[in-house]
């Protein structure tokens, strides 16, 4: 199982950003995709989950309303729409997912199996 984070870089304020995750080796039809991201000497925060098994989209309080999550098929990947942006979303993006299938999808939870390389956001003027 492989997972590849791309699509970071520095936007201003109330800027936009697409992250992909690229998967490899699993089905994203039956596996669940998890983001994460972590913000200089901070924890780990699980901010949004997609799963195709169970038809479920989920985002954290914190980025509700500002990120989206969507599917290529075509490309068995998972991208992540950043809008909105603000100083306090500068982080390293994580997409992860487990080594078991339909995992159910919790847009908070830190805990998978196999993570992408990360792709790091600054949200800076």
């Amino acid at each position: 199982v492989q997972l590849q984070a791309s699509g970071g870089g520095l936007v201003q304020p109330g800027g936009s950003l697409r992250l992909s995750c690229a998967v490899s080796g699993i089905s994203l039809d039956h596996y669940t995709i998890g983001w994460v991201r972590q913000a200089p000497g901070k924890g780990r925060e699980g901010i949004a989950c997609y799963s195709e098994s169970d038809g479920r989209i989920a985002y954290a309080d914190s980025v509700k309303g500002r990120f989206t999550i969507s599917r290529d098929n075509a490309k068995d990947t998972v991208y992540l729409q950043l809008n909105s942006l603000k100083p306090e979303d500068s982080a390293v993006y994580y997409c992860a997912t487990d080594r078991l299938p339909q995992r159910l999808c919790v847009p908070n939870m830190i805990v998978y199996d196999y993570w992408g390389q990360g792709t790091l956001v600054t949200v800076s003027s």
